[in-house]
């Protein structure tokens, strides 16, 4: 399964009521929120490694679009940033499919609402740039280590 949790703004924002999801690997658990920036953005954070990924074009009440877009972005983020086809698809094919729940680790949010604020003023043409800035960023949860480079380990480490 692959749990998207949403903060308390987006559940209200999508119109959705969350369900209690049971013991989710960390890897296939993402804590969502609302970033606003010159319009309305969603953020990602994977519980495992920080890694963020930011996508913009999803209007409230717009649930099916904001998993497919978010499956869409992150396999091609994950390329340009390096990883094999082969570990994307299995990462896609294990996680199954998207439950919704609420927030459940204070560690991440805070990591979220870091992300946020280094988000604050920033500019770039896309937001791989944005979400590639931020995952080359040190975050001490992760014993100081860059969120792109957990996330690649990991997955090299799963399915090689």
């Amino acid at each position: 399964m692959l749990a998207f949790r949403f903060t308390q703004k987006l559940l209200t924002d999508m119109k959705v009521a969350p369900i209690e999801l049971s013991e989710v690997n960390s890897l296939f658990s993402w804590h969502v929120n609302i970033l606003q920036l010159r319009k309305k953005h969603i953020i990602f954070v994977n519980d495992t490694s920080r890694l963020c990924l930011i996508i913009d074009g999803i209007r409230s009440s717009q649930l099916s679009k904001l998993q497919e877009k978010f499956m869409i972005e992150l396999k091609e983020y994950l390329q340009l940033e390096g990883l094999k086809k082969s570990q994307i698809e299995q990462y896609f094919f294990e996680a199954g499919e998207v439950r919704i729940g609420k927030t459940n680790d204070r560690s991440v949010l805070g990591t979220l609402k870091e992300m946020s604020l280094y988000c604050d003023g920033v500019e770039f043409g896309h937001t791989f740039d944005l979400s590639a800035w931020l995952n080359k960023m040190i975050y001490k949860p992760i014993e100081y280590e860059e969120p792109i480079k957990v996330f690649k380990e990991t997955l090299k480490r799963r399915y090689s």
